[in-house]
């Protein structure tokens, strides 16, 4: 694969959940006491460098979207350089596909920075974690983010249900799981029709929510990261196989869920032949706007 450009043809699988959790100089996406609350709830993992990630899927023959997530009003935890990011899978755009996080309260010059990223720096969406964020997704004050990420064309991806993060800290660490019942995206979906729009993750305990929105919304999809496949719902099984077949997309959430376990188990899922490319590759390839002959018409 020429190391220069993505040839979807050439992959086997595009991974469109991973996180980038260290920065090139060591800082973290989030707080030692989060990110020891992620731990106890998935697992002690390493955090692998951008390169390593590359390094890591290269290997596999698929693709990652990288983002981290800016939570800084709320949390006070500097966030990881979207710009660095960006950077980073530039120098490896066969196989990474940057996107960035901007905090919602940071209002028009937020909106500001999210048009910069895309048209100076590539990034091609966005990651929102409203219940780390400390935000309602229908809430005005997001809308100037949303307005920019429409006209440009990029995705926005929210985080839906409920999280790993704060799980076993007193309070959940002041993270309030309200904020990622899907059924807020609907009123985005609605007030912004042209924005594409990812719900990750099986939306527990909302996931008859998020199979409703995605019905019910042509620019609404659903990633299955962050849940061994085992574990989905069969609801959730049901609709990837039927109704969403066309609208539902690999995600790991790589490093805290590997795509190597997470294909394991998606092996042994009741999923039709015909749709589990559209699944582990296709419906992305669309939505991202790669050029793939099996995803043109």
């Amino acid at each position: 694969m020429n190391p220069k450009e993505m040839n979807a043809d050439e992959l086997v699988a595009i991974d469109v959940h991973t996180h980038a959790e260290v920065s090139k100089d060591g800082h973290g996406s989030l707080s030692p006491a989060l990110f020891g609350a992620s731990e106890e709830y998935f697992g002690a993992h390493e955090r692998p460098t951008i390169p390593q990630m590359a390094a890591y899927y290269r290997e596999r023959q698929m693709a990652a979207v990288v983002f981290t997530v800016d939570a800084e009003h709320a949390t006070g935890h500097p966030r990881i350089s979207n710009e660095e990011i960006a950077e980073s899978c530039a120098e490896h755009p066969d196989v990474l596909i940057p996107f960035a996080s901007v905090d919602p309260w940071k209002g028009r010059a937020g909106a500001r920075e999210a048009r910069r990223l895309v048209t100076d720096h590539g990034v091609r969406g966005f990651k929102f974690h409203p219940s780390i964020q400390g935000f309602a997704p229908n809430d005005p004050l997001a809308y100037p983010l949303y307005e920019v990420i429409e006209e440009l064309g990029a995705i926005a991806l929210f985080h839906t249900g409920q999280t790993g993060i704060g799980a076993g800290v007193p309070g959940g660490g002041g993270i309030r799981l309200k904020y990622s019942n899907p059924m807020l995206v609907d009123d985005v979906a609605v007030d912004f029709p042209h924005l594409k729009i990812i719900l990750a993750h099986p939306s527990f305990p909302w996931q008859d929510e998020a199979l409703a929105v995605a019905t019910h919304k042509p620019s609404v999809h659903i990633d299955l990261s962050g849940w061994a496949p085992k574990y989905f719902p069969p609801q959730l099984v049901r609709y990837a196989n039927t109704l969403l077949k066309d609208k539902v997309l690999f995600g790991s959430d790589y490093p805290v869920i590997t795509p190597d376990r997470w294909l394991a188990d998606f092996a042994k899922l009741d999923i039709k032949p015909e749709v589990r490319p559209k699944i582990l590759k296709d419906n992305a390839a669309r939505l991202l706007g790669l050029t793939s002959k099996e995803t043109q018409p």
